[in-house]
């Protein structure tokens, strides 16, 4: 068995000895030669796209379709005419009859890359084709029959996406009927090293120059790394290195250079937990700085309460009546007039900074400001500003910029478009 799994690694170019990835191989290779519905997952970078084709490869349906789709990358409006096709005139633009990647994998295999972004309509269509084989066009009543292998892929953490309502359970039990995780990166020890080699070795041939050399200093960098962005991570900053650098051994104050400081950081999409600052949907971030405004706000009222209560209390003593309720219970009320002028200042500036002061103000009056408050933060406007502070942190790299925000590269796009960033 070792030695087939050493032929598939050399076939498919997958670089390491890493148990857990060598595991992943073995199960695919048994899985290949059945139909079972197969999910892949890892975190982002891991090199999962291998491993649908050593199933299809090794399966009856080798000399069938084989046929990749990004789910993330289809538009949702369009998605189900790209998977399931569509009728003439089914909408705005159908000037034609589409038969759709179902339709056109009939009898080889579909991996669908990134599946945890399809829209919740589009899942329930999959999961019959999944159930019964069938599918109906978009603007078609025909059901139509197709026999492929799905095998899934996502970096999501989709027993996270169901609790949330944004994952079918039914579609995920169905899909993972059998599981390969890959493991990231910073688990799998020497093949860092490996690939670093590997990736050196393509370059220097892509570029006409010598290889490069590590120390053994930069070996223990390497693999003391965290490695957000994983292999591919690894192999962008290896070409950087290779391009860049004229001396050819490379110790680990050069290889500091191209590690980001931030090696703590993961990408959010499998390592998010309760006690982490990642966010799980784009709207997290903006309910975060909204209910982080309200406890100001609240606490900024309490504080307002306080101070005209201990006023009213020393105006009851010295004789002076005071606007507002000492108590719930035993309201005293004269003229604003009366009141300090220092603690008008306070009420005005702070608690309704569009609103004059009222002649009559009560404790009922100061939950409406807050609520005045609360009603005029504009969600729309902070979202764009942290679209748009992501957008030139990563010099308009919208990929980059969205994996920062932890939001798909559609959901950028259709953002960037909505706000006219582009």
């Amino acid at each position: 068995m070792k030695a087939e799994i050493q032929q598939v690694k050399l076939r498919f170019g997958i670089i390491g000895n890493n148990e857990a990835l060598l595991r992943g191989i073995d199960v695919a290779m048994q899985v290949a030669p059945t139909d079972l519905s197969v999910l892949i997952t890892g975190e982002s970078g891991v090199g999962k796209e291998s491993f649908p084709q050593i199933i299809h490869q090794y399966s009856r349906r080798k000399h069938g379709q084989y046929i990749a789709v990004n789910c993330g990358a289809i538009p949702e409006g369009t998605i189900d005419s790209e998977l399931f096709g569509h009728e003439k005139g089914a909408f705005t633009g159908a000037i034609s009859e589409r038969k759709g990647y179902f339709g056109e994998a009939n009898g080889g295999t579909i991996f669908l890359d990134e599946v945890g972004e399809l829209p919740l309509p589009t899942q329930a269509r999959l999961l019959r084709v999944l159930e019964s084989g069938e599918f109906i066009k978009v603007g078609s009543s025909k059901v139509e029959k197709t026999d492929v292998r799905i095998v899934a892929a996502t970096n999501v953490n989709l027993v996270q996406a169901i609790a949330e309502g944004r994952f079918r359970e039914d579609l995920y039990y169905r899909l993972n009927t059998i599981p390969i995780q890959i493991p990231p990166l910073r688990e799998r020890g020497e093949d860092v090293v490996l690939l670093f080699r590997k990736f050196a070795s393509d370059f220097a041939e892509k570029y006409h120059m010598p290889p490069l050399q590590l120390t053994e200093d930069a070996r223990q960098m390497l693999m003391a790394y965290t490695w957000p962005g994983n292999v591919r991570q690894l192999k962008n900053i290896t070409e950087q290195i290779s391009i860049i650098e004229a001396n050819r051994e490379i110790n680990a104050d050069i290889l500091r250079n191209y590690l980001p400081e931030n090696n703590a950081q993961r990408l959010p999409a499998l390592l998010g937990n309760k006690e982490s600052k990642g966010f799980g949907s784009e709207r997290e971030i903006l309910y975060q700085v909204l209910f982080d405004m309200r406890q100001d706000v609240t606490e900024l009222k309490k504080l307002v309460h306080e101070i005209m209560t201990e006023r009213a209390a020393a105006g009851a003593g010295s004789g002076i009546k005071s606007s507002y309720y000492t108590s719930p219970s035993q309201p005293q009320l004269v003229t604003p007039a009366t009141v300090e002028p220092n603690v008008t200042t306070i009420i005005h500036s702070a608690v309704q900074p569009a609103t004059p002061l009222s002649s009559s103000v009560n404790d009922d009056d100061i939950q409406d400001t807050e609520e005045y408050v609360e009603e005029s933060l504009a969600l729309d406007d902070v979202e764009k500003d942290m679209i748009r502070k992501a957008l030139e942190k990563h010099h308009g790299k919208r990929k980059s910029a969205a994996q920062d925000l932890n939001i798909s590269e559609r959901t950028l796009y259709r953002k960037i478009k909505e706000y006219g960033l582009d």
